[in-house]
């Protein structure tokens, strides 16, 4: 029987609680009896390397993951270099503070103007544009992924390729679903590339128990996110993502698919959501707690 009080393997996300500092994530989630915690990587270079370690060791926690590499369609020689330069960083980051995966959200089509942003316009009289081309940004992002696969075994961090919702497959991921992102894995060992199920980006998806059997099967299951998929959607879509529980996705069936599969790592929450950061982080964390105790872990 399942341990209502364990909370092994709740990991917070940083950006759950936004605009808390790296220490005040880690003292919140040490005070809610969590073990793991998830950090962005800003709030990484804000301490720096070997502070940002220390923090998380004298609060007991481990790196559940670090947020976020990637960013790796663009189609001109100088941000294809410094993307990887970016990434590279990205990499040692994680290293440095023990995070044995690093997520990777690989980038939309060069024709966004910024995450979010809008469509910068077709070449003067084309009729078509390289920077819409889909196919060739998800080729741009296997080259590159094989570029950075050395240097990631190197200091033993696993890239983690997320598919994002396609609602984002403009701006943000031209990898929309669990099966696109294996496909791209599929090339390297698995200990150096795998996949994230996020409920909030492929809740929705036909393929997913399949697709989840097939991350298991192959090793390449790497990590688990959860949080709502809330309606109506925000202006920013990106931050429609709620607590467990409110709204549309299937945390028992979902995560039953992940057990299945064989998955023992963090279960990591991470929302995006402005009335969720305007909420006391403490509250934030106690709703956390509940919400993964009541519809999560009975199924892990």
């Amino acid at each position: 029987m399942t341990d209502p009080a364990d909370h092994s393997r709740l990991s917070l996300n940083t950006e759950t609680t936004h605009g808390w500092s790296l220490l005040d994530a880690a003292a919140g989630a040490a005070a809610a009896g969590l073990s793991a915690i998830g950090p962005w990587r800003h709030l990484v270079q804000e301490t720096g390397l070997a502070v940002a370690s220390r923090i998380l060791a004298d609060h007991g926690l481990r790196a559940s993951s670090l947020c976020r590499g990637g960013f790796l369609t663009a189609n001109d020689e100088a941000a294809v270099k410094a993307s990887l330069e970016d990434n590279r960083a990205a990499i040692r980051e994680a290293a440095g503070i023990g995070a044995p995966e690093l997520i990777m959200v690989v980038g939309g089509l060069p024709a966004a103007s910024a995450p979010g942003g809008p469509a910068r316009p077709y070449p003067a009289a084309a009729a078509s544009d390289p920077a819409r081309d889909l196919v060739a940004a998800r080729s741009r992002v296997a080259d590159r992924i094989a570029e950075l696969v050395p240097y990631a075994a190197e200091h033993r961090v696993r890239l983690v390729l997320e598919p994002l919702h396609p609602l984002f497959a403009a701006d943000r991921a031209v990898i929309s679903t669990l099966g696109q992102a294996l496909d791209l894995a599929d090339p390297f060992p698995a200990e150096t590339v795998g996949v994230v199920v996020d409920t909030y980006h492929v809740w929705w998806d036909p393929q997913l128990r399949e697709q989840i059997a097939r991350a298991g099967a192959t090793g390449r299951l790497a990590a688990y996110q959860v949080c709502d998929w809330l309606l109506p959607l925000a202006p920013e879509p990106l931050h429609s993502r709620g607590h467990v529980g409110d709204g549309y996705v299937d945390f028992a069936r979902i995560t039953t698919w992940v057990r299945d599969a064989g998955y023992t790592g963090d279960v990591e929450v991470e929302i995006f959501n402005q009335q969720v950061w305007d909420t006391p982080p403490e509250q934030t964390l106690a709703t956390m707690s509940e919400r993964y105790t009541r519809y999560v872990l009975p199924y892990l």
